[in-house]
């Protein structure tokens, strides 16, 4: 599997480190109620199919990115840099 790299292009999937659902990225606030924490922390889908993911770039950048992949064909659709994605967010 390849890792288009915003920054340092296309690399071998070896280079990255995953960390998880990008769903890190929609953390509550540290005042959210417990039901929000208990989703946030122990409620995940694993699905066969599309994910947005975490990824880290160790043996690069260092770059966090959001990838978004096919758990199945392993396809990567899109990568993005995580600190872009959850300004959008905002």
């Amino acid at each position: 599997m390849r890792i288009e790299c915003p920054i340092c292009g296309s690399r071998d999937r070896r280079e990255f480190y995953y960390r998880g659902d990008a769903i890190a990225l929609a953390r509550p606030a540290p005042d959210a109620s417990e039901e929000d924490w208990d989703a946030y922390l122990h409620l995940r889908d694993n699905p066969a199919g599309e994910t947005r993911d975490l990824w880290q770039h160790e043996g690069g950048c260092g770059a966090w990115l959001v990838v978004t992949r096919d758990t199945v064909t392993h396809a990567v659709h899109a990568v993005e840099l995580a600190s872009d994605v959850k300004r959008a967010m905002a």
